[in-house]
């Protein structure tokens, strides 16, 4: 899982990550970009720039050329945009890696952004923005956002809303795409059984028309917060689905790890606390999720379920008995190890195949520009004691930092926050 980087004169950085005898070869395109990088005015413009890349070109004009090559080479195609960058990517055979790279150079470079799909594709907008206000356990992370960090970008939903949407003109899309989408802000990475001379060569010789010009900037997020503090959307579910959690650190933190080791104590595998205690024991809800999100700016630790509406407040007096545990008594030594274990094991497990490589290395490169490999971060879990588990849930949770997110058939504000107390 070695990896090779350049960077060429305008900015470009080109990772190249080898697998021999993998029959697959990735390329991912990721840029510096994401709703945190928006305005009010042009909230979601992002995730709707991604899907307009896909809508032809000046080398494939037609809506459906792209899609269809792409098809016809029996390949797997994406994109996906976060808060913080955006990415693009094509996976397929090996003998297919000059196609691929083609294509997917041309979707970033030369997008046609039609007034008239423009005008189409914000139905489909509209309509993925209604599809996740159906599913509230996806919905709940953006009550989560808005509650940790409210009318800023941090706290924006990356689709964006509805108004918004329908608002955007073509010429928001060619402002932004010449603010963010230049060379110094993209990183080409290819994954597989690919010569690193031959990939740097074929990125170079691909990505030759790239935008030079200044990279647009984004604001810092505000992340304070004085009490704890509850956010509910009500809405008539089976099912209540919260995330309750506290502030951490950014990406860069090197206390990462040790939170890493803290969230797999409470919640990675069917052995974890949380698993136990809320399926097992109280044999209630279906998923329990403990873990730490991080940005360049920000991070937060949160444990996330789907549980009976009537046992809400006791699966919650249930979480907060195994926070206050971790502060109070130091991890068992065979529990820690098995931990340790887990995590290793799940990410060894998660880079298996190209694009999840890719993404490894790409995302790394693109967030913090400080490489750590697999083995890197297996030393650095290993590395975390009892002692830290323990030192790290002391520091974190603490009741001023409390917060609690929930979609689900109650209005109780005041009796939850009342359960937010160590």
């Amino acid at each position: 899982m070695k990896f090779k980087k350049k960077v060429l004169p305008n900015g470009l950085r080109m990772l190249a990550v080898p697998m021999t005898d993998n029959p697959t070869v990735t390329v991912l395109v990721l840029v510096e970009t994401g709703s945190k990088y928006e305005t009010k005015s042009i909230n979601g413009l992002s995730h709707f720039l991604e899907h307009m890349c896909f809508k032809g070109t000046t080398n494939r004009p037609n809506t459906s050329d792209l899609s269809k090559e792409l098809d016809t080479l029996g390949c797997e195609f994406n994109a996906f945009t976060g808060q913080e960058f955006t990415g693009y990517y094509a996976k397929g055979k090996v003998s297919d890696f000059s196609k691929l790279i083609d294509i997917i150079s041309d979707l970033y470079l030369n997008p046609l952004l039609k007034e008239d799909e423009i005008e189409k594709e914000k139905g489909v907008i509209v309509d993925e923005i209604n599809m996740y206000d159906d599913m509230p356990m996806q919905k709940v992370h953006e009550v989560w956002a808005d509650l940790l960090y409210g009318d800023q970008p941090a706290g924006w939903s990356i689709a964006g809303e509805r108004d918004v949407v329908r608002s955007m003109s073509r010429k928001d899309f060619v402002a932004y795409r010449k603010a963010h989408y230049v060379a110094s802000a993209t990183t080409v990475v290819v994954s597989g059984n690919i010569d690193t001379s031959t990939a740097f060569k074929e990125i170079t010789k691909k990505f030759k028309g790239i935008a030079t010009s200044k990279k647009g900037g984004k604001k810092k997020t505000r992340d304070t917060q004085s009490g704890p503090q509850v956010a509910l959307k009500f809405k008539e579910t089976d099912q209540t689905h919260f995330i309750l959690g506290v502030r951490s650190f950014p990406v860069y933190d090197k206390r990462n790890p040790i939170i890493s080791v803290l969230g797999g104590v409470l919640g990675s595998g069917m052995s974890s606390r949380l698993f136990r205690k809320i399926r097992d024991e109280m044999g209630v809800g279906y998923y329990v999720r403990a873990g730490n999100s991080t940005s360049t700016d920000s991070g937060y630790f949160a444990v996330s379920a789907g549980v009976a509406n009537d046992r809400l407040g006791e699966v919650l007096r249930a979480v907060m008995e195994e926070l206050e545990n971790l502060k109070n008594n130091i991890v068992p030594a065979d529990e820690l190890a098995k931990v340790k274990e887990h995590l290793v094991g799940m990410m060894y497990l998660s880079l298996e195949s190209s694009d999840e490589l890719a993404e490894y290395y790409g995302t790394q490169e693109v967030m913090r520009r400080e490489m750590r490999t697999p083995k890197e971060r297996e030393r650095l879990i290993r590395a975390v004691t009892g002692e830290d588990v323990q030192k790290m849930a002391r520091k974190i949770f603490i009741e001023k930092n409390l917060n609690l997110a929930l979609i689900g058939p109650t209005k109780d504000e005041s009796g939850l926050k009342s359960l937010l107390k160590f």
